[in-house]
């Protein structure tokens, strides 16, 4: 096998699902070490990345693209705070973002 042939079918694998995967990117210390620089720089890949074109039917919408980062313990902390919230150890709870529409639909308007 060259290194541009796919395998054949095998176990779960089909190589009918293979195809071209473009707006990968990957940023990270190897150290470890939390910087804001890092977040900046995966922004800019992200905005490097249009033209991969992945808008949906609505480009004003996005396509879900973002980036990945490791929990802000001491800003979540900090917030936790001014609400009255104890929080566990870091590493310890979990946090999530929701994000609603920003439109009335009919349908809660009765």
């Amino acid at each position: 096998m060259t290194q541009f042939e796919r395998p054949e079918q095998q176990g779960l694998y089909n190589p009918k699902n293979e195809h071209d995967a473009c707006g990968v990117g990957f940023v990270a210390n190897i150290h470890g070490t939390k910087s804001h620089t890092i977040v900046a720089q995966g922004l800019q890949i992200l905005t490097n990345l249009t033209h991969r074109g992945a808008t949906g039917y609505d480009p004003k919408l996005g396509d879900g693209a973002g980036i990945l980062i490791q929990m802000p313990d001491g800003l979540i902390r900090d917030e936790a705070k001014k609400l009255s919230v104890d929080l566990p150890l870091s590493g310890q709870y979990a946090c999530g973002l929701i994000f609603f529409p920003t439109i009335k639909f009919a349908s809660h308007s009765m």
